[in-house]
């Protein structure tokens, strides 16, 4: 049997080594393993400049874009000698070594192990705790149109001018946008998610009708600024990244002239070489333009001395102080209950402990339709479930149906809820039997995402709890 194809490529003065060139990672294209080795290599400038000297997670799509995903913190043990690493501790306590990339040869190297996008931390090896980029990322709920996300990220740059930072805009690469500013590596996660959380909130007192900052989707309207891309552990896609999307779209850098005439289809692996041999790199001068916190941390000040506090952090981070309660008022303290309590906790599905929003109220009726390990298992008992309730369906707006993409053991999965508050009250259906259930923990027997060994046993949720 012949030996697997292999071919060397030259990259910073060096030869790099891709193992089955071939193969092919985006099926409806048809671009290869090598498609992708060569497209990194001629935006080299603008991708390196997005990752420099930053600590990264490696998210392999050792399948191609179509299979699923697996995150490794941990850098391969068997490397060459160049490849830069660093020690990044996590909230839980845990500590792993992390790739870090500064120049091409390291580039054609990760992507050669079945990287499609790159995702760096904010921080540089030279300060891993004073992150010098704050990130704005805006996330539509469904039937937004991308006029209106467009319309949102030109508020928050304001927003951004208004309080001394320049903001660098990018598509996502999926459905939305992300705008970037440098700061001063003198904050720490913590305050930079406090003045991230600022921006979301001063986006949304400006456009009310289009911007939310709201954490929970059921209550969320037009575009959420996800100021949680701002804690410690969060990555986003950075610039020049291809993402897993059926026409190899990129995260691409917009000058803010384009940026309201700008499509999300324009940028592919095909169109932006080209973009970038024509205009060079829109977001170059981004890292002499770095700036101060100061402002924003005096409006957060503002915000906190108004009555607006913390808002909810990720579920995997340790509570913080000054956070809103992610349990069940009946667990709370007495004393710390508020005179009226708001909502319920929704039932779980038969056989499960926790329903559609864990072990938090809410006044909004939702369901639990499926956790799969793909999003297109979770979606198709999204239809298997449609099709035994068509009357209802036909009452759900877009928004209404929240896919969230849940993070596992080393892999995301799917989840995915209904609203049904657009269907009339004597006609919603109840909580069924999950129409796909995994579970990602099952059989896990080592620590849990905070960090602890021991695993409480889970006392199942009930509508009555007060």
């Amino acid at each position: 049997m012949a030996a697997p194809r292999e071919e060397i490529i030259e990259a910073a003065g060096r030869q790099v080594t891709i193992t089955n060139p071939d193969k092919v990672f985006f099926p409806r294209t048809g671009h290869t393993k090598l498609d992708l080795v060569r497209y990194y290599m001629t935006v080299a400038e603008g991708a390196i400049r997005g990752v420099y000297g930053r600590p990264m997670a490696l998210k392999r799509f050792v399948n191609g874009a179509e299979g699923e995903a697996f995150f490794q913190k941990r850098a391969p043990t068997s490397r060459p000698a160049w490849i830069e690493t660093v020690e990044l501790s996590f909230p839980s306590g845990r500590t792993a070594e992390e790739i870090v990339i500064r120049d091409a040869a390291q580039l054609a190297w990760i992507i050669n192990l079945g990287c499609i996008d790159l995702n760096p931390h904010p921080v540089r090896t030279s300060d891993l705790d004073h992150p010098d980029e704050l990130r704005i990322d805006l996330d539509p709920v469904p039937g937004v149109s991308w006029a209106q996300i467009r319309e949102v990220a030109m508020v928050s740059r304001e927003v951004l001018k208004d309080f001394g930072l320049v903001g660098w805009p990018k598509t996502s690469g999926s459905r939305g946008i992300h705008v970037y500013a440098r700061i001063e590596p003198r904050w720490t996660f913590p305050q930079v998610r406090r003045a991230a959380l600022a921006v979301a909130r001063e986006v949304e007192r400006r456009a009310p009708e289009i911007a939310t900052s709201r954490w929970w989707k059921e209550e969320r309207h037009g575009v959420f600024l996800d100021y949680n891309q701002n804690a410690k552990d969060r990555t986003i896609a950075s610039a020049y990244s291809i993402r897993p999307t059926a026409d190899a779209r990129v995260s691409a850098p917009l000058t803010w002239e384009e940026l309201p005439t700008a499509e999300l289809e324009a940028f592919t692996i095909d169109t932006v070489p080209k973009r970038f041999a024509q205009i060079g790199d829109p977001s170059k001068g981004i890292d002499e333009a770095a700036g101060s916190l100061e402002p924003l941390l005096e409006l957060s000040a503002q915000h906190e001395a108004a009555g607006f506090g913390d808002a909810p952090w990720p579920p995997h981070f340790v509570k913080q102080e000054g956070e809103p309660a992610r349990v069940q008022l009946s667990r709370r303290r007495r004393e710390d209950r508020p005179a009226a309590s708001k909502g319920q906790v929704p039932s779980p599905a038969p056989g499960k402990t926790v329903g559609p929003t864990g072990r938090r109220r809410t006044t909004a009726p939702l369901i639990e339709i499926a956790r799969a390990a793909t999003e297109a298992e979770a979606r198709a008992g999204l239809q298997r479930w449609r099709a035994r309730h068509a009357e209802v369906w036909s009452h759900l707006a877009p928004s209404d149906i929240m896919v969230d993409s849940m993070r596992g053991r080393n892999t995301t999965w799917t989840r995915i809820r209904l609203n049904l508050r657009n269907v009339p009250e004597s006609e919603r259906p109840p909580q069924e039997a999950l129409e796909v259930d995994y579970d990602p923990w099952a059989g896990y027997q080592g620590p849990d995402r905070s960090g602890q060994l021991e695993r409480p046993k889970r006392k199942r949720a009930s509508p009555n709890d007060a």
